[in-house]
């Protein structure tokens, strides 16, 4: 079958955007049951999925690990350890069940989500180095 000029291309152009948007499709649907399981909702985010991934597990695994009793204090200090230790310095960590806030982070480093009951916010600052 032979195409005229340009038609053979935007033809291939359709189905590769075809096939992109299953991708795409697939793995929302993936990180969905994902977020289920983890009883997670994010409600805004500028992170990579891999970090996101990251705070939820070490949310779950905390909360998991808490007798029955919410301690957001050594919550919000253990997700900023494991960014810190991860990630570089400069994480905060603001949990609890009712809150406000209005934060500047450096790009790729901000999530706010919610776990169980409890709400999250861990974002990163730019790290200024000291004037002498």
């Amino acid at each position: 079958m032979e195409v005229e000029g340009g038609s053979a291309e935007k033809e291939l152009d359709r189905r590769s955007n075809f096939l992109n948007s299953l991708i795409k499709k697939k793995k929302a649907t993936e990180q969905e049951e994902k977020h289920d399981r983890l009883n997670v909702r994010v409600r805004a985010s500028d992170m990579p999925i891999s970090l996101q991934d990251r705070a939820f597990a070490c949310a779950r695994c905390n909360l998991d690990s808490m007798s029955g009793k919410l301690d957001n204090k050594s919550l919000a200090l253990a997700l900023k350890k494991e960014f810190d230790t991860m990630y570089g310095p400069a994480w905060h960590c603001i949990v609890g069940t009712s809150f406000g806030s209005y934060v500047t982070h450096s790009v790729g480093g901000f999530i706010y989500f919610s776990i169980d009951k409890v709400y999250v916010l861990l974002f990163r600052t730019a790290v200024e180095p000291m004037g002498h």
